[in-house]
């Protein structure tokens, strides 16, 4: 099988991998671009002495400068639950498309506040700036991957949702490279922090602009009952005409689910909530989904995005060299992505991704830390690395190379394919909220962790990635080239690392006598067994 094979659940007609399926999910990754770079700016933005200096931070004690710069970096997150949570009601009311229109003009609103705080007005309005920011982060980051996910052919659903996390780590990139470039290039002045702050309007603009012209999920507006616009639009995503068999099974298969939920949960805003207290199942894959983010931000990842300083320091890296360091990792993370995407997510899957990346990752954070535990760079403070210290950086880097394109953005399309339509956004606000909810509970104490844990901080990252692995070998099944409304059948088979083939070979005998059918003039019943002759 090639690099870039297609696995696909049905014969599949190449019109369906066109560009107005990629341009959408580029498009919709505007919005995952403007969260990329807010998280990756601000953790050196606000070690710039320019900044320092204007909010008199120069002046504080370590304590209090470690206080204000937590405020900084989890108010954004604080704001990114809440509006995660909010967005269950805007997306089932409003749709995806207006989804992102309202996530763009909230996020821009928060950015130009932020781009207004001086030494005059204080601290304050960043702060609010940084919550309305977090806000339209929590809605773009719910929406984007359901959007992804219900536009996309099976076949390319991980490289379409895959192009969300590539969007992230390019903002990111842009983020560090950036605050390197006004630190070496621009003085100690008011410009050189604000500029940073400002670019954050271009992906945010980029994204309100484009939103405009994007088509409303046709899977949503079949589950709100709009079934001719439903039908211009899957038609004009797919390239193909009504009367196509593709889009036969496909409407086919949408209305099956649809029926089936109207006839065991229901259709509406409260009939989920209802039907989680009777549905195990689901509430079953609720917690995975949640948890999957648990063991992903217990990585580490997300502290090093927001105190990749902090963490560079102490691994030994001297002061004039933290950001070169730090724009190598955005680098390398952004290249891994683009690997993970184009080569690795469907083809690979998302169960081995998880796998590999847990017990690498775990290897090179326990390397790091024995490093640290042994040499002590903050009690030995160097000018330049020796052959210890370099070797440190070498597993460090090993690490972001294994882990971008694992942990970091495989939980993403997972969450995005695990719940069928009615579930679906429900289920992710609730792991898109849990993800910011721990992405606070570590941004706002990494510090402090730091400060008193030492390199048991990286022994701390290691003992939870080893523990990840066992919790995706025994509970996570795979889901690449499964149909949406199939999940359900996924989580019936047993054992769980053989649950995707068995729901393939399955798939397969029912789609070889779907097809013997209809060649053949036969009536298909209802339990899918007996065949009556016309």
């Amino acid at each position: 099988m090639g690099i870039l094979t297609l696995v696909e659940d049905r014969p599949t007609p190449k019109a369906v991998y066109n560009w107005r399926v990629y341009l959408l999910a580029g498009i919709a990754s505007c919005g995952s671009n403007m969260i990329g770079y807010t998280s990756a700016f601000i953790g050196t933005t606000i070690t710039l002495p320019s900044f320092m200096a204007e909010f008199g931070l120069d002046k504080m004690t370590d304590p209090e400068v470690r206080l204000i710069s937590e405020n900084i970096v989890s108010l954004f997150i604080a704001g990114a639950f809440f509006g995660a949570l909010f967005t269950y009601a805007l997306g089932h009311f409003w749709g995806r498309k207006w989804s992102l229109v309202v996530a763009a003009a909230i996020f821009t609103l928060g950015s130009g506040l932020q781009v207004g705080a001086n030494h005059s007005r204080g601290l304050g309005i960043l702060y609010a700036g940084r919550v309305l920011s977090g806000l339209g982060t929590g809605v773009a980051s719910n929406i984007i991957p359901i959007y992804l996910s219900e536009l996309a052919p099976p076949a390319i659903r991980g490289r379409l949702v895959g192009l969300y996390e590539l969007g992230w780590q390019i903002g990111g990139l842009l983020g560090f490279w950036i605050n390197f470039g006004v630190e070496q290039h621009m003085g100690s002045t008011h410009q050189q922090w604000v500029i940073p702050f400002a670019i954050q309007i271009v992906p945010s603009g980029l994204l309100f602009i484009g939103a405009m012209w994007m088509k409303e999920s046709p899977r949503w507006l079949f589950l709100n009952g709009h079934r001719k616009k439903a039908m211009e639009n899957l038609c004009w995503i797919r390239q193909l005409e009504a009367s196509d068999i593709y889009i036969t099974e496909e409407v086919t298969a949408i209305d099956q689910a649809l029926e089936y939920q109207r006839s065991t949960i229901g259709i509406g805003f409260w009939k989920p909530f209802k039907a989680l207290g009777t549905r195990k199942n689901i509430m079953w894959r609720l917690f995975l989904g949640c948890m999957l983010f648990f063991w992903q931000n217990g990585s580490g990842i997300n502290a090093i995005n927001y105190y990749s300083p902090t963490i560079f320091k102490s691994i030994g890296v001297a002061d004039g060299t933290v950001n070169l360091t730090t724009g190598i990792f955005g680098v390398v993370k952004a290249f891994m992505t683009f690997v993970w995407l184009l080569f690795l997510v469907d083809q690979l899957g998302r169960r081995n991704l998880l796998l590999g990346g847990a017990v690498t990752g775990s290897i090179c954070m326990w390397i790091i830390g024995a490093y640290i535990c042994a040499v002590r760079p903050d009690e030995h403070p160097s000018k330049t690395l020796n052959s210890g210290g370099i070797a440190a950086i070498f597993f460090f880097y090993l690490w972001t190379a294994v882990y971008t394109p694992t942990w970091n953005g495989t939980p993403w399309v997972i969450n995005s394919e695990f719940f069928d339509p009615n579930f679906r956004s429900l289920a992710q606000a609730a792991t898109t909220a849990s993800n910011w909810l721990f992405n606070f509970l570590i941004s706002r104490f990494t510090e402090q962790m730091f400060a008193t844990m030492n390199y048991g901080v990286y022994f701390f990252f290691a003992a939870l990635s080893f523990l990840a692995f066992f919790f995706a070998f025994f509970l996570i099944p795979e889901t690449s080239g499964i149909p949406l409304e199939k999940v359900d059948r996924l989580f019936e088979c047993k054992p769980v690392w053989r649950a995707n083939k068995i729901l393939k070979e399955q798939l397969k005998g029912e789609e070889e006598q779907f097809r013997f059918d209809v060649k053949d003039g036969t009536i298909h019943q209802e339990n899918g067994e007996e065949l009556e002759q016309r």
